[in-house]
């Protein structure tokens, strides 16, 4: 297959945050060759994850809705922090995605909170509608019962813990709208984030979508999302269930977003809707925000990595329009959210492994009394891939 000319060439020299996290830079591993194979490999061939110790959270937003959500305890002692989970367009905190970050950071000392955003998974019926890039309404009290649970799991006369998020693909956009949302309003949103394969320019993401390589991307994600509007217990109206469902119904990603997502978030057009969810246009160091980690792969055939490129180039020619706390990883290969390659643990990927240590250690960093696990630590033990380089 020719290069795909929308994938955005590493830029020079190598990346040194893997080296700083010490892990090693990512390689790929076979047989997942390729931007689509790495994408589509949890598709294709899963992981068994079987450990269940999450407790269900029902978390009030708004006019009698509720979102559900799913705490898993760290592996071992007491949590250090609590990891806001969200995961991406068409998922569910029962995603394979989610759950495998999740125990990469339980791994590390962790408590985590996988969300089921309106409408996803087994919270369908806790509330009316869908979810979009922007929901900030419905995520500020989120943040706000994290940050209640974040206290109440601190040790007994301990301060509380510290809050982090970690967003996978549209989850992660999601979490950094709102906790811009929230640091407007002067509530402290997050400590930390990690954006996963994150968009930060939807319409750029609109027209990757719409690329002749993406039809069958595309058509099961937009299947995905009408089946799911189409299982809204608390109902639809005619137009919309016969809009969804007729010969004219939506059969790309922007004309789902103009028929059902921007209407009902209340944005006048679909073009209007994007403009206000693209955290590119307001990503500037204005913006007191938390220590953010951009993780994203040059390959990745669903979302360009042309921003974040853009705010690389940025940051390493001295531009200081930047947030002071923006760290960003731009690896050559990874796909959308795959990142599977030498060292991979059947539990942990290697962009769950450094987004869990990232964390770990900026929390570590800002928190008092955060330290990162022993160095001895399972979670903390070298990763040596099959080449023997660390």
């Amino acid at each position: 297959m020719p290069p795909d000319p929308a994938v955005l060439r590493p830029p020079a020299p190598p990346e040194i945050l893997p080296a700083a996290l010490d892990l090693p830079p990512f390689r790929q591993r076979p047989p997942w060759w390729g931007a689509d194979l790495q994408t589509l490999r949890d598709t294709l061939r899963g992981c068994r994850l079987l450990d269940r110790q999450a407790q269900a959270q029902v978390i009030p937003i708004a006019a009698g809705d509720s979102l559900l959500a799913l705490l898993d305890p760290p592996l071992q002692g007491p949590a250090r922090a609590l990891v806001l989970v969200c995961h991406g367009l068409g998922g569910s905190s029962e995603s394979e995605g989610p759950r495998r970050l999740a125990m990469a950071l339980r791994h590390e000392g962790m408590a985590v909170l996988r969300l089921n955003l309106r409408g996803a998974g087994a919270g369908r019926a806790l509330a009316a509608g869908t979810y979009a890039a922007d929901c900030s309404s419905d995520l500020l009290p989120v943040l706000r019962q994290a940050r209640d649970l974040a206290a109440q799991l601190a040790t007994l006369g301990g301060r509380p813990l510290p809050l982090a998020g970690a967003g996978i693909s549209l989850g992660g956009t999601i979490l950094l709208n709102a906790t811009a949302a929230a640091r407007r309003q002067g509530q402290p949103g997050l400590d930390a984030l990690v954006c996963i394969s994150s968009p930060l320019d939807l319409p750029a993401c609109s027209r990757q979508f719409a690329r002749p390589r993406n039809h069958v991307y595309q058509r099961w994600l937009v299947r995905r999302l009408r089946n799911q509007v189409l299982a809204d217990p608390h109902g639809l109206s005619p137009a919309l269930r016969q809009g969804l469902c007729g010969g004219q119904r939506p059969r790309s990603i922007r004309a789902f977003d103009a028929w059902v997502t921007a209407p009902r978030w209340g944005h006048a057009s679909v073009d209007a809707y994007y403009w206000a969810a693209s955290p590119l246009r307001w990503l500037t160091g204005e913006l007191p925000l938390p220590p953010l980690l951009l993780l994203h792969a040059a390959d990745d055939p669903w979302v360009p990595a042309a921003a974040v490129g853009a705010l690389l180039q940025r940051q390493r020619s001295g531009d200081t329009d930047l947030p002071a706390g923006l760290e960003i990883c731009l690896p050559p290969h990874g796909g959308h959210n795959g990142f599977h390659g030498f060292g991979d643990s059947p539990s942990a990927c290697w962009s769950d492994r450094l987004a869990a240590r990232w964390l770990s250690r900026r929390l570590a960093a800002a928190t008092p009394g955060c330290a990162p696990p022993p160095d001895g630590s399972a979670a903390n033990r070298p990763t040596t891939d099959r080449s023997g380089v660390r």
